[in-house]
């Protein structure tokens, strides 16, 4: 199957007539191809974007929060097509696609399509004076929004929704080892009237296609997500061009574990937190300390219920954990298993291949606890970003704080604890984006997202993300 592009409202072929391999890593084969779309492509979808923005921008509130609603119905319409094309394309088993990613994406939209009625700006009277500012909140023109390959459907809709909500129109270039849902979101935009124009989904590489929308010089803010490598990059490029930049990058997330937490619930939501969509979510909790007073029982434990965890091929009812995304991504992961040994850490359980039955070509891995001593080790400082945790025990809260920041990223944590002081110390001196106290991914739509240090710029998510894809223009009136 080849796809196609999504440009000024019709799927058309790449330029270049050239296309790129998509794999079915459940499978270890190809199943379709994809456009190695190059600059060129992506003018014609700047064109077509800058044609569809005078109107596009002056549309009512009304009419482009129906249209946004219309998509969402849809998404939830073909809500099991669209998830059994994410977890051919991914890896990731059907059920959490049918739970989480589809539903997720239709949300989004759903969400935007209220925010955008309900996005009010400031106006300040100065009494006395007679005058009054106040605030307008102008869409920037057209955008550009770059997702990742991790949770394909939905964060790709997490950028594009509020872009066009605001207002602006899009060029948008989803991971192209994960194509396939951003190609039937064209079509979705297309049975729900989006006008022609207003987005834009550019398929290739990163290094052709997304590095012409970066470097287009009319294309005025980029929303990227990734990782913190290409973040740089991104940021090198634009930010002397003047761009508005969003980031959303790597995490090395910290799970503290005090001994006074709810067990059970800790226990349950921690097995969760570690592998999850295979470990492959940036949010994953993947550096676990634990109060040395139940270290022993959690480590005990936490084997154990990693042990009953099934991986197999993602259309399997019975799975949990399914095929990591890519050959080169597997490669990538089993490379810290490899040295894990001369890193000093001991690998408690899983680090082998796993060869499914049916699927024996597929990219398959056992979830992977690893012991460390040394919060310095390359296991507990890089990004492995698959299903890969390691654990080390503190004895003291200021020992805990101080694993937990000594890391370049700061995304997100998790806390478990029932001490209320404790929470609240914590929760301020965390260097992180995102704290979560007794429970991990529990998000609320209004909130905003993002993360320090390495992990990004910027905030996504509720108001911030309408914000981001607005310029304020102050208005200054004398009237007296």
């Amino acid at each position: 199957m080849k796809i196609k592009n999504y440009i000024n409202g019709e799927l058309v072929t790449p330029f270049s007539d050239s296309y790129i391999d998509n794999f079915n890593p459940s499978v270890g084969e190809i199943y379709g191809q994809i456009p190695n779309s190059n600059n060129k492509d992506v003018e014609e979808a700047y064109q077509s974007a800058k044609k569809a923005f005078p109107a596009w921008s002056t549309t009512t509130l009304a009419n482009r929060s129906k249209i946004l609603s219309n998509i969402a119905r849809l998404i939830e319409q073909k809500l099991d097509v669209l998830a059994e094309a994410e977890a051919k394309d991914n890896g990731k088993p059907l059920s959490l696609a049918k739970a989480i990613d589809i539903p997720r994406a239709s949300s989004n939209f759903q969400f935007f399509a209220d925010a955008i009625t309900q996005f009010s700006s400031e106006a300040h009277e100065s009494v006395g004076l007679g005058v009054m500012n106040f605030t307008l909140r102008q869409p920037i023109g057209v955008v550009g929004c770059i997702s990742p390959w991790n949770l394909p459907l939905y964060l790709f809709t997490w950028k594009i929704a509020p872009a066009i909500a605001a207002g602006n129109c899009v060029v948008a270039k989803p991971s192209e080892v994960t194509p396939m849902t951003a190609y039937l979101l064209s079509e979705i935009c297309i049975e729900a009237g989006l006008p022609k124009g207003v987005l834009n989904i550019v398929h290739g590489l990163g290094g052709t296609t997304g590095q012409a929308i970066v470097a287009h010089p009319n294309i005025k803010a980029i929303s990227f997500t990734g990782g913190t490598k290409t973040g740089a990059h991104i940021a090198s490029v634009a930010a002397p061009m003047f761009k508005k930049l969003s980031l959303e990058l790597g995490g090395k997330n910290p799970n503290i574990i005090f001994a006074d937490c709810n067990y059970d619930d800790m226990l349950a939501t921690t097995v969760r937190s570690s592998f999850a969509n295979q470990g492959q979510i940036c949010l994953c909790g993947s550096r676990i300390f634990v109060e040395k007073s139940i270290y022993k029982k959690f480590k005990k434990d936490f084997i154990l219920k990693v042990s009953e965890l099934k991986v197999g091929n993602p259309f399997d009812a019975n799975t949990n954990i399914g095929a990591l995304v890519s050959k080169e991504h597997l490669q990538k992961v089993t490379s810290y298993i490899d040295i894990a040994e001369q890193e000093g850490a001991k690998i408690l359980f899983g680090g082998k291949k796993v060869e499914v039955k049916g699927s024996e070509n597929g990219y398959y891995l056992q979830p992977t606890i690893i012991e460390v001593n040394d919060n310095q080790c390359k296991l507990n400082q890089e990004e492995i970003f698959g299903p890969i945790v390691t654990i080390m025990p503190f004895s003291s809260e200021e020992e805990a704080l101080q694993l937990a920041n000594d890391v370049v990223y700061g995304l997100s944590a998790t806390l478990w604890t029932n001490n209320l002081q404790r929470t609240m110390q914590f929760s301020k001196l965390l260097q992180t984006g995102i704290v979560w106290v007794n429970t991990w991914l529990l998000r609320d739509l209004r909130t905003p997202f993002g993360g320090t240090k390495a992990s990004g710029v910027g905030r996504e998510g509720g108001f911030e993300a309408l914000r981001f894809f607005t310029e304020p223009k102050n208005i200054c009136i004398k009237y007296e």
